[in-house]
This record gives C-alpha cells, structure tokens and sequence, in this order.
C-alpha cells in the first residue's frame, strides 16, 4: 500500500474496532440482552447449541494486514457465523463458505489473487447468528433494540466500506444477495451502499451468489460465456446481478 492508503486502511480499522467495542456494550455484553436473542433464534430453529463467545464480531484478521499489504479486492459476505464468533478465530469466512471462496481462487492463479492475502473480508453487519435468516428472529425476540442495531451497523458498514473500496482502489464483491433486496435483512445495507455511490452505472460493486453450498461456482458455470475469461465473465455476472437485485 502507499502511505496514504494504509493510513486511510489504519483509521479504518481503528474505528471498526472501536465501533465494534461499542456495539457490544450496547448490546449489554458476551452475556447480555443480544446473546440471550442468539440463543433463542438457535432453539427456535431447532439448531444444535454451540458456544456463544461473543454477540458482535470484529475481524481480527485486519490487524494481520500491515504497511506492506496489497489487497486487490474488498469481499462482503452476510455476518458472522458460528465459527466467525469463537474466540480462537474471531475472524470473517473461516468456516465452510470460506474454504469454498479460498479454493475458488487457488483453482484459478489466472485471476492474480490470493483470498487470504489480497483480499480484505468485511460483512454486511457484524451482529452474529448462526444463520443469517436467525437475524429476522434475533429483531423480534430482542425488539427496538435490536433493529436499531442492525440498522445502524449496516449503514455504518455500507459507508465505511465504499470510502475504503475508494481510498484503496480495489474490487468490490458483495457475496449473498438474497437479503439485499427491498423488504430483505439487508435492505439498509444496499440502500446505503447505493447512495454512497449515487448509483453510478461505473461504480466498481459486483454482486454474486454466495459461497456457501459452492453456490457462487455453480452460478458461474451455469451464466458463463465460453467466448469470454474468466476475469470477463466475474464482471459481467455480478454487474447483471447488481443490476438485477440492487437496480443500478
């Protein structure tokens, strides 16, 4: 990075953190009104229980980023899930999604990126839940609260991200799009996202099907055009997507 990039990259992760500390005590803790939510969801939807270590995320693997960095893509899933929260990651994309995105890009050396070095994993929001559907039972269960939660952690992360995806210069892929549109989970997120970009037809924000369950391959597959490269057809598939789900 030059200077003034890894500055702008450094202020950025120090406010996240902070923000991230923030929300947690506003969310009364590892123990309080948000996990208790969390853990209603799970039984709700008659998951397995898992430990709880803590209800709001912060990506610890940005403080492994240093001056010397070069990130080539911005990448924002959905939120943390249950291997994203535990003590010993606390970080973005470890769980099986992750390996999917990671071994997507190690099959494809053509596309010059390294997933867990040149790509920087941020989410829509970094309010955990083991599924992101849980997020709709964690807003009913916890009530104003939560919602102004979500609310605001996903206008704070659609901001935040578009003034970094500038000062960097990188790509920028959201990963997940069934929550995105009107009246979804994640309506706040791309409404923001929208207005931060004043709904350029340039703006550099591509939109894929997620990792998981190997759906951002198969959706590739299936839309490529053999005529094109693969760099060409990532563009055109999450430009149409964009177009298609965010309107713009």
């Amino acid at each position: 990075m030059t200077p003034v990039r890894w500055q702008v990259f450094s202020d950025f992760r120090d406010r996240f953190r902070s923000q991230c500390d923030r929300w947690l005590e506003e969310a009364g803790g590892t123990a309080g009104w948000l996990a208790q939510a969390q853990r209603t969801a799970v039984e709700a939807d008659g998951g397995p229980t898992y430990p709880l270590h803590t209800p709001v995320v912060y990506n610890r693997a940005l403080d492994d980023i240093g001056p010397d960095g070069d990130i080539a893509l911005l990448v924002v899933g959905d939120n943390p899930g249950k291997d994203e929260q535990l003590e010993r990651n606390r970080r973005y994309l470890v769980g099986q999604a992750g390996k999917l995105g990671e071994g997507f890009f190690r099959a494809h050396p053509e596309l010059g990126i390294d997933f867990r070095r040149n790509v920087l994993i941020l989410n829509k929001t970094p309010v955990h839940t083991a599924k992101t559907k849980q997020l709709a039972r964690v807003a009913r269960e916890a009530g104003e609260r939560a919602t102004r939660l979500l609310d605001e952690s996903q206008g704070w992360m659609a901001r935040e991200t578009a003034a970094l995806q500038r000062a960097l210069g990188a790509g920028l892929w959201l990963v997940g799009y069934g929550e995105l549109k009107g009246g979804g989970l994640f309506a706040r997120y791309a409404e923001t996202l929208a207005g931060a970009y004043g709904r350029a037809a340039d703006a550099p924000v591509r939109v894929y099907q997620h990792f998981s369950m190997n759906r951002f391959s198969i959706d590739l597959r299936e839309r490529a055009d053999p005529r094109k490269s693969l760099a060409e057809n990532l563009d055109a598939i999450g430009l149409a997507h964009r177009r298609e789900i965010l309107g713009w």
